[in-house]
């Protein structure tokens, strides 16, 4: 069968004016350290074969994947070894320069939009290769909210991990990495075979880690209670409570501020959290931090003899960001470091005054097959349609950062960065 693409917009990106069959790739993930992550498994990709018959679809073939290559070839999905004739291309991380074919309409984190230095030659090798490229960062609807992303698992990963160090901090248990685990229940089913003493934690942020991190904590029936009564009452089992960004930041005039107001001037706010700091033994970093805001928990904080913070799980993971002790992005092979409030400098875990840090910057990559599943349900009920409508609500023109060799007009604030004789620092982490 083939489709005909009425609107400009689909026409002009895909080259074509006349009846068009279109094929989607899905590409061999070639970045280092390996990501086993896709953006759809074989399930989904059989799903929207049905769904969308005048589509077609090939896999590349990849020795790494988490669902392998005879997973896809049993639902009657091709694997080939070569994606050049397919008019869109999916993948998760950034592609080395040297595998992108010239031409082509690609989706994945290019890791661009914020200048990152280390990208800045792609970029280049975008526009040079004459590619249109739809970052998965930025699709997002009408009202600029992302509608992709991996952050749900980073915050399940992340509370996993933060129990973990919690564990290995006090000698209380040895539960497996979650690498080593196939599904979010196994998790869950691991921290169930342990018990925890009555510990405080405060979660922070609303958004899609978030989330993640309290279905850890619900899954294992950690008691969620108010912030009123989290800082005044005591406990004889695990608790948490959620809090935020007026939770923790308060007007430094002392006037009552709101959340339009701390967006718009988070130059009049300061951290609030020493009231956390002093009650909570273990914090779940799980906001959105924009550069300009606040510092949230400061090295006066984690000095403060009243302070009772004994682990710190970064799960958003900004360097240099609001949280003194995440001195850098640890990694899945060795997720945990200790912080010394007193020097502010990295000791070991296991010294008696350190804080425990885990500040792995690429958690979903932990739970491959579920992060999978879920970032494909997210593209196939966003994404995947705007091809097959028209693009009725412009989701692909929103996301498109360059388009045939051509930054879109959203995106012309790269051109410096994408002149390689320039190089401007990025601001702030993502979470793919």
């Amino acid at each position: 069968m083939r489709c005909i693409f009425g609107h400009y917009f689909i026409n002009s990106i895909l080259d074509t004016e006349a009846p068009y069959h279109m094929k989607f790739g899905i590409v061999r993930e070639r970045k280092n350290p390996p990501d086993r992550r896709v953006v759809f498994s074989p399930d989904a990709v059989a799903q929207l074969k049905t769904n969308y018959p005048q589509s077609e679809w090939v896999v590349e073939s990849s020795p790494i994947r988490v669902f392998s290559d005879d997973e896809y070839r049993a639902k009657g999905i091709e694997v080939v070894n070569d994606l050049s004739d397919c008019d869109v291309i999916f993948g998760v991380k950034e592609i080395p320069i040297d595998a992108l074919i010239p031409d082509k309409n690609y989706f994945f984190f290019s890791h661009t939009i914020k200048m990152q230095p280390h990208n800045q030659k792609l970029l280049r090798a975008l526009l040079d290769k004459n590619i249109t490229l739809f970052d998965h960062e930025t699709i997002v609807d009408a009202h600029d909210r992302r509608l992709i992303g991996f952050g749900f698992y980073a915050g399940v990963v992340g509370a996993y991990n933060g129990f973990r160090a919690f564990g290995a901090k006090f000698e209380l248990f040895d539960i497996p990495k979650a690498e080593n685990l196939a599904h979010q229940e196994d998790l869950i089913a691991s921290l169930k075979r342990h018990m925890l003493p009555p510990i405080k934690i405060v979660l922070t942020g609303h958004g899609k880690v978030a989330h993640g991190a309290m279905a850890i904590l619900d899954g294992i029936k950690i008691k969620k209670v108010s912030i009123a009564d989290f800082l005044n009452k005591t406990y004889d089992r695990p608790v948490y409570t959620q809090i935020d960004v007026l939770d923790y930041n308060k007007r430094i005039d002392g006037q009552v501020g709101s959340k339009s107001d701390f967006y718009q001037n988070p130059e009049l706010y300061c951290s609030d959290f020493g009231r956390f700091s002093e009650v909570t033994d273990l914090f779940m970093a799980g906001h959105f931090y924009a550069p300009g805001a606040p510092i949230i928990l400061s090295k006066e904080m984690l000095q403060s003899p009243k302070c009772s913070i004994k682990v710190v799980a970064d799960i958003s993971c900004d360097v240099e960001g609001p949280i003194a002790c995440t001195l850098r992005a640890s990694t899945i092979a060795d997720p945990i470091f200790g912080y010394l409030p007193a020097t502010g400098e990295e000791v070991s875990y296991r010294h008696p005054s350190a804080v425990v840090v885990m500040s792995v910057d690429n958690l979903p990559c932990e739970l491959p097959k579920d992060a999978s599943i879920g970032f494909g349900a997210m593209f196939m009920e966003h994404v995947i349609p705007a091809f097959f409508n028209n693009d009725e609500s412009q989701l692909l023109k929103r996301a498109m950062v360059v388009t045939k060799g051509q930054l879109t007009p959203k995106f012309e604030y790269l051109t410096d960065y994408a002149n390689e004789s320039t190089l401007i620092v990025p601001s702030e982490t993502t979470i793919t």
